[in-house]
């Protein structure tokens, strides 16, 4: 078509990639600019020069503290959690939320499971999915507008909300979990979940040894290959996720948690990437050189801890499935969800046998 010709033989490579990453950006949002918007939904705004894949940091950074301290008191009915059941972040802070007994402290709504140029969107039209009846949005971003106005970052989950200041305390999932461990235990439902601390001062350092290893090499090393935009970056990433898998096997190999005996932050932090694995990050992911499954360390700590009580409830594979599948038409034009190979979470396992 005259006067549109782009002449792409003069344009350097860096600039060649930004022009490439654009026009995709376009094509999947029907055309509009993301400036159109304001807010940003897409992963494709995280994608760098050499085709990696960099999660960026959450802004609202907050804290809940069981004196008010902070300016945030914990109080039951006051938070709100905004969640997609398909996201593994979120998965974490409602995995808390149930092990502490904090349901009727902490009331949270459920995203659509699809994820399409509007960004996360509200609906009771699909299963497990609810409307937003606290603040009326229909789509996320506008709890991310009524909180700050001039808010123009990525629009993600999980959301801490407080009702009664109407502003978002909170969207790093790391910080919430531990606000749900320590700073609600006025509101635990049993004494025994208040007891429960899964950062105990003494396994700490321990603690957070695992996390600096696990994040970036499983919880986000999946993410790197999956919406990895050049065969260097995969490759690079592939074998991180890799090393990850079989360095938390030989670990679970001699004990049944990754600090010992006793659940902790580190195990639900892991277990939320390993539940998703086969059905999602093996196929869609292309993290294919093998499955949890064939970890006989690995796959009988995933079935310890999804049977842990009221775990297996925080699971919603439907949503999983349709969301990675269906929201991600770049490299999966059809949305078309696979059959499986839905692996048995309920299947008994021997790992009491290292508690002694």
């Amino acid at each position: 078509m005259r006067g549109s010709t782009i002449t792409l033989r003069a344009i350097p490579e860096a600039a060649l990639w930004r022009l490439s990453v654009t026009l995709l950006a376009k094509m999947s949002s029907g055309g509009r600019d993301a400036s159109d918007n304001k807010v940003i939904g897409s992963w494709k705004s995280s994608i760098n020069e050499k085709g990696e894949y960099v999660r960026k940091q959450s802004v609202f950074r907050k804290t809940v503290t069981a004196d008010g301290s902070s300016g945030f008191k914990a109080e039951s009915n006051r938070y709100h959690l905004y969640v997609s059941l398909a996201c593994p972040w979120a998965h974490r802070t409602l995995i808390f939320r149930t092990l502490k007994g904090l349901e009727d402290a902490i009331s949270y709504s459920v995203v659509d499971w699809f994820l399409g140029d509007g960004g996360w969107k509200f609906t009771d039209e699909k299963p497990g999915c609810t409307l937003d009846t606290l603040n009326g949005a229909s789509y996320l971003r506008e709890i991310y507008l009524k909180a700050d106005p001039e808010y123009s970052g990525r629009i993600t989950v999980p959301v801490l909300w407080d009702k009664q200041s109407k502003t978002i305390v909170n969207n790093e999932s790391s910080e919430i979990i531990r606000m749900f461990n320590t700073e609600f235990n006025a509101f635990c439902k049993t004494p025994e979940q208040r007891e429960l601390n899964f950062y105990p001062t003494e396994l700490q350092t321990a603690i957070n040894e695992i996390n600096e290893w696990v994040y970036p090499q499983i919880n986000n090393g999946v993410y790197r290959c999956g919406f990895a935009r050049s065969q260097g970056a995969y490759d690079n990433t592939i074998n991180e996720v890799f090393q990850g898998l079989d360095r938390a096997e030989e670990i679970l190999s001699k004990q049944r948690y990754l600090t010992g005996s006793q659940v902790t932050e580190a195990d639900i932090r892991l277990f939320t990437s390993l539940v998703r694995f086969d059905n999602v990050y093996h196929t869609h992911f292309k993290c294919n050189r093998r499955q949890i499954v064939n970890y006989p360390n690995l796959w009988g700590y995933t079935r310890d801890l999804y049977q842990l009580p009221g775990v297996a409830a925080t699971v919603n594979m439907e949503h999983i499935m349709k969301h990675y599948y269906g929201s991600h038409k770049t490299f999966n034009p059809f949305g078309i969800v696979p059959v499986g190979p839905r692996p048995d979470f309920t299947a008994p396992h021997d790992r009491a046998r290292l508690s002694a």
